[in-house]
Order: structure tokens, then C-alpha cells, then sequence
């Protein structure tokens, strides 16, 4: 009779370390597919992060632009909860249409429409029929003004908004004088 020999032992998987890497290798890729989506999300706010940019500078150019061709004086540039109380409005307002004083954040504002920025439609030629109102009612901004010195004030504009499922925000900040 032959001799009994105990059989060389297999080399290979077994189906739990094939199951286990299966797993490991889904948790990888649903991360990356997550990654990914905010990715194309954060890239479509482009848009979004250029209106509240220019919205901010707009605000500012405005103020500066006013005050120095004596549309305003010195003493108006505040908000109307200050003591003595200016024309700005305090807190997060919607972004309308200036009013008649041409100044936007103003208590002339009060009753225009929302402010809209007009793209080109699919055209490409902005002026024609086909161009789309992308409407701002997502978006805020509050105007703060505080005396840094007697002849000296800060003026920092906030813009509040939503991008895809992201609050975003855009802050300027610069300074008027009496002279």
C-alpha cells in the first residue's frame, strides 16, 4: 500500500478576502463619486461667485462715486441706525434695482424690483431676444459703515448667497473720506 501524503495546501483567494476587498474598493469609489459631485458643483458657483463680486464693488463705486461728485455729503454716508442716521440701510437686504438716488442699499430702494443680471442666451450675443434674466433673489447684501476717525469711515460690503448646496460668501471692505 502507498504512503499517505497530507495535500500541499492552495495558494490563492478565499471568497471572504475577495468579499472584503470588494467592499474596500466600493468605499473608495463612492468617495471619489461624492468628490467628484461637489467638484462639478463648487465649479458651476463660478457664476454665482462673480455676481456677488461685482455686486460688492458695485455697492462701493457707488458710494464712492456719490460722495465725490456731491450727490451725497460726508455725513449721509452711514447706516440708518447710526447716530445720526444716514441713508444706508442696516442689515442683510435683498439686492434690488438702485432707486432714484441712483445708490443701491439706500432707503430710496424701497419698492424696486429685484435686481436681475442678464446673460446671452444660446446664441452667445447679449441684446437679443434669446437672452435669460438670472434673477439675484438668492443673493443679500448688508452694507455697514463705522467711523474709524472724525474724517475717516470703513465701508464693508456683504454678500450672502447660495451656490448648489453651499452658502457662500463675498466681503469687501474699504474706506471714505470727508476730503
Amino acid at each position: 500500500m502507498g504512503e499517505f501524503r497530507p495535500r500541499q495546501s492552495e495558494k490563492g483567494f478565499t471568497l471572504l478576502e475577495t468579499m472584503i476587498a470588494i467592499v474596500v474598493l466600493a468605499v473608495g469609489i463612492l468617495g471619489l463619486a461624492a468628490m467628484l459631485g461637489d467638484a462639478f458643483t463648487y465649479m458651476r458657483s463660478a457664476q454665482e461667485d462673480f455676481i456677488a463680486q461685482q455686486k460688492a464693488e458695485e455697492a462701493l463705486e457707488a458710494i464712492f462715486t456719490a460722495k465725490y461728485d456731491n450727490t451725497i455729503g460726508f455725513a449721509q454716508i452711514a447706516n440708518t441706525s447710526s447716530v445720526p442716521p444716514g441713508i444706508f440701510l442696516a442689515g442683510a437686504q435683498p439686492i434690488l434695482q438702485p432707486g432714484v438716488d441712483g445708490l443701491v442699499g439706500t432707503l430710496a430702494d424701497a419698492g424696486a424690483p429685484a435686481a436681475y443680471v442678464l446673460d446671452p442666451g444660446p446664441d452667445g450675443m447679449l441684446g437679443t431676444a434669446d437672452d435669460v434674466k438670472i434673477s439675484l433673489v438668492a443673493f443679500t447684501r448688508t452694507i455697514t459703515i463705522t467711523n474709524v476717525e472724525p474724517n475717516l469711515k470703513q465701508v464693508d460690503v456683504e454678500i450672502d448667497y447660495t451656490a448648489g448646496r453651499f452658502n457662500r460668501k463675498y466681503d469687501v471692505k474699504s474706506f471714505v473720506s470727508a476730503f
